[in-house]
């Protein structure tokens, strides 16, 4: 008999169940493995975005004594002239998130596009924050977005792995995303978890060939970051193989990312290729070039960050080649990857939480895992460790993600 939703969402199964059943290879763990299979995924997504919330607000708050960031470094980024004192209850739980990117999704959804700058953030994100607004303080609004995108993140990745995968190994890949490097990030106020939410649920859409919802979300992910956009590969590889005239829609997914740059151009803003160039020192160039100067960078000046960037980026290229993977996600996943090397300047910045749009690479993972199963708890326990190392840094200024 499966459990109740009231079993589920109790905070000392969420997490700890999925992780640690996966670390055990005896008859007993794999029952239990088995019996947490057999839930329906969106009781899994919902316990494990709970969980995860709970979490990371509490490791947030055990960071904050020993977080002391440079000022430098916090005042070369812009709008931080009002950021929150460091102390109190309500910087724990949530001041302290604001940083970084979420500064300028505030900004937005408070001001609109009124910096020069504010052009490469896409505007679904910050306008969902001013919508929650309405009703909430605007950093618990854009907290509160990004958590009920996690929750739609894992309940699509879930049916997509499923798809692809016997039940079992679904959790793998799952367990995969939630332990990778600056996954941190789904949970705090970036467009991450809404992009990821939207990609998989068109992808979704789009294998039941419900194509009015899936160009929907094609749409929508084209307005919340620059790879949302390239879920109309994936579309259009799947509409063409299922050859009705039901498809056309899918053929619109393009003009959510087209719409938001004539917008731009028509209301006089700068592009968003020239405000990389002109406020991040980042110029759009072949994916080779940007492969070039990230090496150069590794050798010369011996970036270890970065070849770990780089040696993430190949190691999925290599995994989403498999013959194995069907043809639209491999399109996909090599479009994101190109896409990640297209910039000189700033070599593969963000490339780490980039990489979880990659889906295809931790369905292959999650495919490989059940054969290794001790192994695979290792792997887990040293990304994990990895990715709160990284979130302390990124609390702390010292990391731009």
């Amino acid at each position: 008999m499966r459990s109740s939703v009231h079993d589920i969402l109790d905070p000392r199964n969420a997490v700890h169940e999925i992780k640690l059943t996966i670390n055990g290879s005896g008859t007993g763990e794999v029952d239990r493995l088995r019996k947490i299979a057999a839930r329906p995924d969106w009781q899994i997504a919902l316990a494990v975005t709970a969980g995860l919330r709970v979490f990371y607000s509490v490791m947030a708050s055990a960071f904050l004594p020993f977080l002391h960031p440079d000022p430098n470094s916090i005042h070369s980024n812009g709008l931080t002239e009002n950021l929150p004192a460091p102390h109190g209850v309500h910087y724990a739980v949530l001041g302290i998130w604001e940083r970084f990117d979420t500064l300028w999704f505030l900004r937005i959804a408070e001001h609109g596009y009124d910096r020069p700058m504010s052009v490469i953030f896409y505007p679904l994100y910050p306008l969902a924050i001013r919508i929650g607004s309405w009703v909430l303080p605007p950093i618990v609004a854009a907290l509160l977005v990004s958590l009920i995108a996690a929750f739609f993140f894992f309940w699509g990745l879930l049916r997509l792995a499923g798809s692809e995968l016997p039940d079992t190994r679904r959790l793998y890949v799952l367990s995969l995303v939630l332990v990778w490097p600056t996954s941190f990030i789904l949970f705090a106020g970036y467009a991450e978890s809404l992009t990821l939410a939207l990609v998989v649920w068109a992808i979704v859409l789009g294998r039941e060939g419900r194509w009015g919802p899936a160009t929907v979300c094609g749409l929508l992910a084209g307005l919340s970051r620059p790879t949302g956009v390239l879920v109309a590969i994936p579309l259009i590889v799947l509409a063409l193989r299922s050859r009705r005239a039901a498809v056309l829609p899918v053929l619109l997914t393009p003009l959510g990312t087209l719409g938001y740059w004539s917008w731009l151009r028509w209301s006089g803003h700068t592009s968003v290729v020239e405000a990389y160039r002109l406020h991040q020192g980042m110029a759009l160039a072949p994916p080779w070039t940007g492969l070039g100067e990230a090496l150069r960078l590794i050798v010369s000046q011996r970036d270890l960050l970065l070849a770990i960037k780089l040696a993430a980026v190949i190691l999925f290229a290599a995994l989403c080649l498999r013959r194995a993977v069907r043809l639209e996600d491999k399109l996909f996943a090599l479009a994101v990857l190109l896409q990640m090397l297209m910039y000189t300047g700033r070599p593969l910045l963000g490339a780490m939480r980039y990489l979880l749009l990659v889906y295809p690479a931790f369905v292959v993972l999650g495919g490989y895992a059940e054969r290794n199963s001790k192994r695979f708890g290792f792997y887990l326990v040293a990304m994990e460790l990895l990715n709160l190392s990284w979130m302390w840094a990124f609390l702390n200024w010292s990391l731009v993600l």
